[in-house]
C-alpha cells in the first residue's frame, strides 16, 4: 500500500512547473509589446515602477515637460478638435455651480460657442398662452441696484413691474461669471429666449432641445431614424445643430419647445427622473460626437485662424511680464479693488464719508483707465510676437493628457500638503516645473520683434 503522502512529490513537481512557465509566457508576452516596467520620479522624489502596458499609439505627441513650444502645441491639439457646428445654448440656469460646469464641460469636450438665455423672473400672477411666463429685465450697470430704474418685461418688450434689488443682484453676478469663465470659449449671452431663437435662425441653425415628454425622442441612431425617414439618405445630425437645455427644476420654456425643430432625450434605467444640469449636458454632448464624428474639429478656418490668434496671444501676455510688472499689475488691481469697495459707503447717504474716502473713490475712473492701458499695452505687444506662428503653427499634441513625468495635481498647496501621506507615488503629483522654459520662449520673441521694429524705424 503506498504511503499516505507520496501523492506530494509529482504534486509539487507540476505545480513549480506551472508557476515557472506562466513566468516565463508573462516575459516573452511584455518583451513583444515593449512594456517593461518603468521607474517614475514623484515630486517627494521617490520612486515607483510599473508593469502597465503603454498603451500609445506609434506617433502620438503628448504634452512632455521637455517638449520644445509645448504650450503653443496643446493649445493647437486643442484647436484642431475645436467645434463651431455645434452649439451649446443653456436657458435659465441660476446655479452658479451648474453654470460653471457646463462651461467646463464644453471647453473640455471641444465646443467652442455656448449661448446663454440669462435667469429670468416668472410671475405666478401672469399667465401665458402656454401657462409659462417669459420674463427679462433691461440691461442695467451691476452698481445700480436702485428698483426704480429697472423694469421687467416679457419677451415682446411689455413691462411687468420693477425688479428687486435681488433680482438685478442675480443678473449681475450672472454677467460677472460669464466674464471670468470663458477664457478659451465663446460666450454669447442674450436677454430673452426669443433673441436666442432668431440669432440661431439667422446663422442656419437647427434647433433640439432637450425635453422628457412623449414628443422627444432618443438621443441615438434608431430613435432619431425612427423619427425622420429622411434621415436614412443623410447625415443623423443637421450641419448646424444648436441643443439646448434648460433648468433641472421645469426644463426648457415652451417658447423654445415650440421652436425647436426637434425634442430629445437620454434615457434613465434608474428611479431618478432627471441628472444633473452639466451631467446631462457632458453626456448629450458626447452622444452626438458618437453618433457624428465628423462634429469633432469642424470649423471654418478662418475662424480657427482668429482663435489662433487670440488663443497665442493670451498664452503669450500671461508668460511675458517680469516679476516685478506682475507685482506692479497686482498692486494696482488691489488698489482699485479696495477704492470699490469704499465707493458703497460714499454713496450711501446715511453712511459719514471722510474727503480723503472721497478723493479715493474719484480715482477709480483714472486707475481703471490706467489697467486697461497696461493690458492693451501689453497685449499689443504679444500680438506681434506671435503673428508669425498664427499662419505656421507648431504641429499640434495629439494626446491632450499630460505625459506621466509632470501629471501635476490641480489641487491647491494647503490640500497637497494635508493629503501629502495619502497621495505620495501617486502619478498625478509627479512634479516638472516648465514654466521657465515658456517663459523664455516668448520673451525672446518680444524682443526679437521689438528689434526689428526698431531697426525698422
Amino acid at each position: 500500500m503506498p504511503s499516505s503522502n507520496s501523492w506530494s512529490a509529482p504534486f509539487f513537481a507540476g505545480a513549480m512547473t506551472t508557476i515557472v512557465l506562466s513566468v516565463l509566457f508573462r516575459r516573452q508576452g511584455q518583451e513583444k509589446k515593449g512594456t517593461k516596467g518603468h521607474d517614475t520620479t514623484s515630486r517627494s522624489g521617490s520612486t515607483r515602477s510599473t508593469s502597465a502596458p503603454n498603451k500609445l499609439k506609434p506617433g502620438t505627441l503628448m504634452d512632455t515637460p521637455t517638449l520644445n513650444n509645448r504650450i503653443l502645441r496643446k493649445a493647437e491639439g486643442a484647436l484642431r478638435l475645436r467645434t463651431s457646428r455645434l452649439i451649446i445654448v443653456v436657458e435659465r440656469c441660476t446655479n452658479d455651480h451648474n453654470y460653471s460646469a457646463i462651461l467646463r464641460t464644453a471647453e473640455a469636450l471641444g465646443v467652442q460657442h455656448v449661448y446663454i438665455i440669462a435667469p429670468q423672473v416668472c410671475e405666478s400672477t401672469l399667465k401665458s398662452n402656454r401657462g409659462m411666463v417669459d420674463v427679462t429685465h433691461d440691461s442695467v450697470d451691476s452698481e445700480n441696484l436702485d428698483d426704480k430704474n429697472v423694469k421687467l418685461h416679457r419677451s415682446n418688450g411689455q413691462a411687468i413691474k420693477l425688479a428687486t434689488a435681488a433680482e438685478v443682484q442675480n443678473r449681475a453676478n450672472h454677467h460677472l461669471f460669464a466674464q471670468r469663465a470663458v477664457q478659451w470659449l465663446q460666450v454669447q449671452e442674450f436677454d430673452t429666449t426669443k433673441e436666442c431663437i432668431d440669432k440661431l435662425r439667422k446663422d442656419g441653425y437647427h434647433i433640439w432641445s432637450t425635453d422628457l415628454s412623449q414628443e422627444a425622442v432618443t438621443l441615438d441612431e434608431e430613435g432619431l431614424r425612427d423619427d425622420d425617414d429622411t434621415l436614412k439618405e443623410r447625415n443623423l445630425i443637421p450641419d448646424k445643430l444648436a441643443i439646448v437645455f434648460g433648468t433641472e427644476a421645469v426644463g426648457c420654456t415652451a417658447e423654445i419647445l415650440d421652436a425647436s425643430d426637434k425634442r430629445v432625450y437620454l434615457p434613465l434605467r434608474g428611479f431618478a427622473d432627471s441628472l444633473n444640469l452639466s451631467v446631462a449636458t457632458a453626456l448629450c454632448v458626447h452622444q452626438l460626437f458618437i453618433l457624428d464624428p465628423t462634429i469633432i474639429g469642424a470649423m471654418p478656418e478662418e475662424e480657427r485662424i482668429n482663435i489662433r490668434r487670440q488663443w497665442y496671444a493670451k498664452l503669450a501676455t500671461q508668460r511675458i511680464q517680469s516679476k516685478s510688472e506682475k507685482a506692479s499689475k497686482r498692486r494696482l488691481i488691489a488698489t482699485i479693488q479696495r477704492f470699490e469697495n469704499m465707493k458703497a459707503n460714499v454713496d450711501n447717504p446715511n453712511t459719514p464719508s471722510h474727503q480723503q474716502q472721497i478723493d479715493k473713490v474719484a480715482k477709480i475712473p483714472q486707475l481703471k483707465k490706467e489697467l486697461q492701458q497696461l493690458e492693451d499695452d501689453l497685449f499689443a505687444k504679444a500680438l506681434t510676437a506671435v503673428e508669425d506662428l498664427v499662419h505656421n503653427p507648431p504641429e499640434p499634441i495629439s494626446d491632450m493628457r499630460r505625459a506621466d513625468a509632470h501629471r501635476t495635481t490641480y489641487a491647491g498647496k494647503g490640500t497637497k500638503e494635508k493629503n501629502g501621506d495619502a497621495w505620495a507615488g501617486m502619478p498625478a503629483t509627479n512634479y516638472y516645473r516648465v514654466e521657465a522654459n515658456t517663459s523664455s520662449f516668448f520673451r525672446d520673441r518680444v524682443k526679437a520683434t521689438s528689434k526689428d521694429s526698431t531697426e525698422e524705424k
